[in-house]
């Protein structure tokens, strides 16, 4: 949905999808509903603010002497009730 807003076109959205990729190697898509609609950039900063949230961050594990190596596999962030990792958002 299109509305204008003070001669600007707004985009308007009344969804935020966040990608939750589980453990056991399910993908799912947590929703999100807005009413009434937000705009796409107001729908990114409540992603955002989701994610700083629900989930924490991390870079990988750190491996000891020799070579103190990071796996950077394991990077990413890791939602705090433990289900799974953060992929991405899109807004609908």
């Amino acid at each position: 949905m299109i509305v204008l807003l003070n001669g600007v076109k707004k985009h308007m959205v009344k969804t935020l999808v966040i990608l939750i990729l589980l453990f056991n190697g399910t993908l799912i898509k947590d929703r999100l509903n807005f009413n009434p609609a937000v705009n796409v950039l107001d729908c990114l900063a409540l992603g955002d603010a989701y994610r700083e949230v629900m989930s924490t961050h991390t870079w990988g594990e750190q491996r000891g002497a020799p070579d103190f190596a990071i796996d950077y596999m394991r990077q990413g962030w890791y939602l705090k009730d433990g289900r799974g990792t953060i992929q991405g958002i899109y807004c609908e």
